[in-house]
């Protein structure tokens, strides 16, 4: 085979790689299926693990382990770590909450590699800077997790566990999220149009 037929071949097979790697995205799912699946997650968790789903207390387990590696004494002596870690025979990061976080990083990931969705750039609107984007989500975090410990769980557990067992506290806490997200709407609505 001559050198320009090699080269043809090759821009040949570099046009069908990249055909398949920028593929059209796949569309969203219907969210009334999306919830059912959800719903049903949320029960087999119950079933099988006889616990709900949440996020919150994976990030305190980490906490509380990097401070009992950090400053052993002050994390024994602290109330909030000890709940977290326990008789010191097994590690906080062996909690049931960290796998469910890991596994959910790693399926979402996965999720949107087999959609089409998975690419490099920041989601912003057109009078924001990438640096105030990421500014918004950073305070954002804070004031969710901090929400979060004052609520005694985050926005997945009181929402999807704690309202699956009627939780008074959680559909309250739901009412207020909504709420405030409504009300913060009008004036965030200006960085994304």
């Amino acid at each position: 085979m001559a050198a320009s037929e090699k080269a043809v071949v090759l821009d040949e097979v570099r046009a069908q790689s990249k055909a398949r790697v920028a593929r059209e995205a796949q569309p969203y799912w219907n969210p009334y299926v999306a919830g059912l699946g959800l719903g049903l997650v949320l029960l087999a968790a119950f079933v099988v693990i006889g616990r709900g789903l949440g996020a919150s207390g994976a990030f305190s387990s980490l906490v509380a382990a990097t401070v009992q590696t950090v400053v052993p004494a002050h994390a024994t002596s602290n109330s909030f770590y000890a709940e977290y870690l326990g008789d010191g025979t097994k590690s906080p990061l062996k909690d049931w909450l960290v796998f469910e976080v890991l596994g959910a990083i790693a399926g979402g990931f996965i999720s949107g590699i087999l959609a089409g969705r998975v690419k490099k750039g920041v989601e912003k609107g057109p009078r924001i800077s990438v640096g105030g984007r990421f500014g918004f989500a950073f305070v954002g975090g804070i004031i969710m997790g901090f929400g979060a410990k004052l609520a005694r769980g985050c926005t997945s557990g009181q929402a999807l566990t704690g309202g699956a067992l009627l939780g008074l506290g959680s559909w309250a806490f739901m009412l207020a999220v909504f709420g405030g997200a409504y009300a913060l709407a009008y004036f965030m609505r200006r960085q994304w149009t």
